[in-house]
C-alpha cells in the first residue's frame, strides 16, 4: 500500500500543496481510530517517520487566501462537531469534462457511496449532492487549482461551501486501479457486486482511491479487511431538490428560527433511533421517483395502520436499539495504538453490540406474521443465523448480566466486570484490587461523616472521579471542614474532596487501566473470531432505520387525517392542507383543492397580500415530497404525477455574501429553473419581478411564463401582476385561480376593509387596491392612506384591460377542455360502466352549456 508521499507535512514541502486536518468531533474521529484488534492491523505509515503524511499543517481562513491549492473556511463549532462525512470529487479532463466522479464516507456510518454522472456547465448535480451529504471535508485533485488558475467546478464548490474544509491532494492519488484494489480489500462479500457496477466508471473509482488513502493516512483511521459496505448510487432513482428550494420550503430548517422544529422534517420525525432520523432526512432531500418502491412503502404503512398489534409491538422494540450504524463503524475500525482510550471504547462498543444482538429475536418475532413484501424481506434479513453465532461467541467471554447503561458510574462498573472471571488470571487480580479500593473509598467517606457529624455521601463523575457531596438541610449554613479542598457549591449542595481521596482516586484509576488493558486483550481475541460474521449488522442497520422511518409515517396518521396518495399523470388534491401550518396552529387549517394535468399544467395564482398564496404554493410542493418518500398526505384524496425535479423561486431577500440585489437573485434563480427544468418538473414561482419597475417586471414575467408554458412542467405562478392573467385567453393549458376575500364595511370613510377566507376559487381576483386595504390594517396614519387612494387612482395603469373573448375562442377552449377530460378518463378512470356513462353524459352537457352562449344556440338534451 503506497503512502501519501506527495503530500508535505510541513510548509517546506516540495509540492506546495497544503492539506488540513479538520477538528473532527471526539466521538466520531477519536473512537474511530481506536477500535479493532491489533491482530488485524494492516500495515500503515509510522506517524513519527519524516516521510509520513500524518502530520499536516492546519490552514486558517486567513492563510488559505494566500495560495490556490487549498481553500478553507471555518464554520460553527456545533456544525463541525456533528459533521462526519468526507467526500472526494474529481472531474474528467479534455473531452471527458463534465463527467464527475464522487465518493463519500461517513465516519459514523461505515457506508462508502460511489457516484458517477454527467453534469451541466453549472454543476447543478454536484452542488445538490454535496448539499445533501453535508460534508465535513471535501477533497479534490490539486490540478483543479494549479498555476494560478482554478476550474469552474473548484470555484463553484468553494463559493457554495464556505463553511466546509476544502483540501487538495496530488492528482496521482485519484487512481482508478488503486480504487479497484481498495474495494477488493475492504468491501464485505455481500456487496462485492459493486465491482461489476463500477467496472467502467473510472472517475468514481479514482475518487474512492483518494478518499480511502486520505482517511487512512491523514485521519489515522484504518478499517478491517472485508468490513466496509461499498455501493454505487446513481442519481436516476431520486428526485432533485436544489439547496435553495430546500431552504424555501423549510424542509429541514425553519427560516425564522432555526431552533424550532416547524419544518417538514419536524412534522414527519417521530423516529426513535438515530439511524431512522438520518434516513428520514436523506429521503426528504432526495425523494424517490421509482413508483414500485414508493408503493411498497405505502403498503407497509397501510399494514401498520390496520394491524394495531404490529404497530405497538414495533413501537416498543425499536426505541431500544442504539445507533447501529455508528456501532458497526467503530467495531470495524482498527486502532493504530493500543491506549487506555482505545480499550475503553472497544469494551463499550462490545457491550453495545451484545445489547443490540439481544434485540434481534424480539424484532424477528414482531415481523414474523407481516404480510407486505417489504416487511417480509426485513424479516428474512434479520432471520440470519450469524446473529446467533456472534451472540453465542460473545456470551462465552462476556457476562450475560452485563447490560448497556447510560449512567457514567454504572457503565464504568459494567465495563470493569464485562469479561467473565477465570478467563484471565491477571484480570481477576486487578478487579479484586479495584473493588477493594472502591470499598476503602466508601469506608473512608463514612468515617469522615461520623467524625464531622455531617451528612456526607459518595458521588462520582467522569472528570473528578469519586468525590464527596453534602446536601444542606433547609436554609442552615453549614461550614465545610478545613481538611476538605476543591469546594464547589451548586444551589443547596456542596461538592468537595480531600488529599487522601485524591490519592485513592489515582490508585483506583491505575487499577482501572490495568483492568481495561487485560479486558482489551480478551476482547480483541473475541473480535478476531466474530469479524467474519459481523457483516450481518449491515442488514440489521438497514432494517431498523427503514422500519423506524415507516413507523414514524404511520404514527403521524394517528394524529391527523392523512390519506394514502395515488400516482397517475395528474396532480389532483381534494381538500389538502399545509402540514407544517397544522403543526403550528395545533389544528386543521383551511383546506383547498388542486388539479394540474398535462393539458392544464400552468396555474396563475392571484389575490391580495396575506390571502394565502405563498402558503398554498409551499403546500403543493410539500405534499408532493411527502407522497414521493412514501408517506401519507394531508388531504381527503390525492393523486400525484412523479416529479423528477422540484424547483422553487420564493422570497425577496438580498444576498450580501455574493453582493446580489433582490432582483439579481431573482434572475439567477429563474435562469437556473429555465436551464434545468424538464417535462417531469414541478415548478413553484412566487412573486417574480418585484425587484424592478412594474413595466419591466411585467415584461420579464410574461416572457418567463410563455417559455414555461411551452414545456410540460407542472407550474404554479403566484403574482400581483394581473396583466399575466390574460395568458389564459391565449394558451388553453393556462388556468387562473385566486384567493377569495370578504369585504367588511368600516364605521368611517368610504373604503371597506377586507377579511381573508384563504379559499381558492377559479378565475382571477377582482379586488382592486387590495394593497392599500392591507396597509389599512396596520398603524399607517389616515391622512397617508387618503393620499394613497387619491394618487393610486391618478396613476392607475389602463393600458392592458380585460378583453372579451370571441365566440370562436370560447368554442376552441371548450373543445380543448372536453378532449382533455376524455383523455384523462380513458387513461385513469376506474369507474364501472354505469358510472362512466353518467360521467360522460355530464361532460357532454357541460360542453354544450359552455358553448351555448357563444353560439346563441340552445343546449341539446343530455340523452
Amino acid at each position: 500500500m503506497s503512502r501519501f508521499s506527495g503530500v508535505p507535512h510541513n510548509k517546506s514541502g516540495h509540492t506546495g500543496v497544503r492539506t488540513q486536518t479538520p477538528a473532527v468531533s471526539e466521538t466520531s474521529c477519536y473512537s474511530g481510530r481506536e477500535s479493532g484488534p491489533p491482530s488485524l492491523h494492516t500495515p500503515a505509515a509510522d506517524s513519527s517517520s519524516p516521510s509520513s503524511p500524518v502530520s499536516t499543517n492546519r490552514v486558517t481562513p486567513a492563510s488559505s487566501s494566500k495560495g490556490l491549492n487549498t481553500a478553507t473556511t471555518s464554520s460553527s463549532a456545533s456544525a463541525r462537531a456533528s459533521a462526519s462525512v468526507f467526500v472526494a470529487v474529481v472531474e474528467g479532463r479534455g473531452l471527458a469534462r463534465g463527467e464527475i466522479g464522487m465518493s463519500s464516507l461517513d465516519l459514523k456510518n461505515p457506508d462508502v457511496i460511489l457516484s458517477q454522472f454527467s453534469d451541466s456547465s453549472t454543476y447543478v448535480k454536484v452542488i445538490t449532492k454535496l448539499q445533501i451529504l453535508a460534508p465535513l471535508e471535501i477533497l479534490m485533485p490539486n490540478t483543479a487549482c494549479e498555476n494560478g488558475k482554478t476550474t469552474e467546478l473548484f470555484r463553484l464548490i468553494s463559493e457554495n461551501f464556505k463553511g466546509v474544509s476544502f483540501t487538495t491532494v496530488p492528482r496521482k492519488y485519484f487512481n482508478e486501479t488503486k480504487g479497484v484494489e481498495y474495494i477488493e480489500q475492504l468491501c464485505v462479500p455481500e456487496f462485492s457486486t459493486v465491482l461489476m457496477e463500477t467496472k467502467s466508471k473510472y472517475y468514481c473509482l479514482a475518487a474512492v482511491a483518494a478518499l480511502v488513502k486520505y482517511v487512512e493516512f491523514i485521519q489515522n483511521i484504518v478499517f478491517a479487511p472485508k468490513s466496509l459496505k461499498i455501493r454505487f448510487q446513481g442519481s436516476e432513482q431520486t428526485a432533485m431538490i436544489d439547496s435553495a428550494s430546500a431552504q424555501n420550503l423549510e424542509l429541514l430548517v425553519n427560516n425564522r428560527d432555526s431552533r424550532n422544529n416547524h419544518t417538514l422534517f419536524g412534522v414527519l420525525n417521530n423516529t426513535k433511533t438515530p439511524g431512522g432520523s438520518r434516513r428520514l432526512r436523506a429521503n426528504i432531500l432526495e425523494p424517490l421517483i421509482d413508483l414500485d418502491t414508493i408503493s411498497t412503502r405505502l403498503d407497509c404503512i397501510q399494514e401498520l395502520l390496520e394491524d394495531e398489534e404490529l404497530f405497538f409491538s414495533l413501537q416498543s422494540v425499536l426505541p431500544k436499539f442504539l445507533d447501529t450504524e455508528q456501532l458497526l463503524s467503530n467495531l470495524i475500525q482498527i486502532p493504530k495504538q493500543d491506549t487506555e482510550k482505545a480499550a475503553d471504547t472497544k469494551i463499550t462498543y462490545l457491550i453495545s453490540l451484545k445489547h443490540t444482538l439481544e434485540l434481534v429475536e424480539p424484532l424477528k418475532a414482531v415481523l414474523q406474521k407481516c404480510k407486505t413484501p417489504l416487511l417480509q424481506a426485513y424479516y428474512s434479513s434479520v432471520d440470519d443465523t450469524r446473529f446467533d453465532i456472534i451472540l453465542d461467541k460473545i456470551k462465552t467471554v462476556i457476562n450475560e448480566d452485563i447490560r448497556y447503561s447510560r449512567g457514567c458510574l454504572n457503565m464504568r462498573t459494567q465495563k470493569c466486570y464485562a469479561v467473565k472471571p477465570n478467563i484471565n488470571e491477571f484480570l481477576d487480580i486487578a478487579r479484586r484490587t479495584y473493588a477493594e479500593i472502591v470499598d476503602d473509598i466508601a469506608g473512608m467517606i463514612s468515617q469522615l461523616s461520623d467524625k464531622h457529624s455531617l451528612p456526607l455521601r459518595t458521588s462520582f463523575s467522569t472528570t473528578r472521579g469519586f468525590f464527596i457531596q453534602m446536601n444542606m438541610e433547609g436554609n442552615a449554613q453549614q461550614a465545610v471542614p478545613a481538611e476538605f479542598i476543591k469546594v464547589t457549591r451548586v444551589k443547596n449542595t456542596y461538592r468537595f474532596t480531600s488529599v487522601e481521596l485524591i490519592k485513592m482516586n489515582e490508585r483506583c484509576q491505575e487499577s482501572l487501566k490495568e483492568i481495561y488493558h487485560m479486558s482489551y486483550l480478551v476482547i480483541c481475541k473475541l473480535l478476531g473470531e466474530i469479524y467474519e460474521h459481523i457483516h450481518c449488522l449491515y442488514k440489521l442497520a438497514d432494517a431498523v432505520s427503514m422500519l423506524d422511518m415507516l413507523l414514524s409515517f404511520a404514527n403521524i396518521c394517528t394524529f391527523s387525517e392523512y390519506v394514502r396518495p395515488e400516482f397517475t399523470d395528474t396532480t389532483a388534491i381534494k381538500q389538502g392542507w399545509h402540514p407544517i401550518l397544522e403543526k403550528i396552529a395545533m389544528g386543521k387549517p383551511v383546506s383547498n383543492d388542486t388539479f394540474i394535468s398535462e393539458g392544464n399544467n400552468f396555474i396563475i395564482l392571484t389575490g391580495p397580500n396575506m390571502s394565502g398564496k405563498s402558503t398554498y404554493l409551499k403546500q403543493i410542493a410539500l405534499c408532493q415530497i411527502m407522497a414521493q418518500i412514501g408517506s401519507f398526505v394531508p388531504a381527503e384524496y390525492c393523486s400525484f404525477r412523479i416529479a423528477e425535479q422540484i424547483f422553487t423561486r420564493i422570497g425577496m431577500d438580498d444576498d450580501i455574501e455574493t453582493n446580489a440585489s433582490t432582483f439579481m437573485k431573482e434572475m439567477k434563480e429563474i435562469t437556473y429553473i429555465i436551464q434545468n427544468a424538464n417535462e417531469k418538473s414541478l415548478i413553484i414561482i412566487d412573486e417574480l419581478g418585484r425587484g424592478t419597475s412594474a413595466e419591466e417586471g411585467i415584461g420579464i414575467c410574461y416572457a418567463v411564463c410563455e417559455h414555461l408554458i411551452g414545456s410540460k412542467a407542472f407550474t404554479l405562478f403566484a403574482t400581483h401582476f394581473l396583466e399575466l392573467c390574460h395568458l389564459a385567453t391565449l394558451y388553453p393549458n393556462v388556468q387562473n385561480f385566486h384567493f377569495e376575500v370578504k369585504h367588511v364595511a368600516r364605521k368611517s370613510g368610504n373604503e371597506d376593509s377586507i377579511t381573508y377566507t384563504y379559499l381558492l376559487s377559479k378565475g382571477q381576483t377582482q379586488e382592486k387596491n387590495y394593497g392599500i386595504k392591507a396597509a389599512s390594517l396596520s398603524s399607517l396614519p389616515p391622512s397617508v392612506l387618503n393620499d394613497t387612494n387619491k394618487i393610486s387612482k391618478l396613476v392607475a395603469d389602463k393600458i392592458l384591460q380585460n378583453k372579451s373573448s370571441s365566440a370562436e375562442t370560447v368554442r376552441q377552449m371548450a373543445d380543448y377542455h372536453l378532449a382533455l377530460r376524455l383523455v384523462q378518463a380513458a387513461k385513469n378512470s376506474q369507474l364501472d360502466s354505469d358510472s362512466l356513462r353518467t360521467y360522460l353524459k355530464q361532460l357532454k352537457s357541460t360542453h354544450f352549456s359552455n358553448c351555448a352562449g357563444a353560439e346563441r344556440s340552445p343546449v341539446p338534451p343530455t340523452e
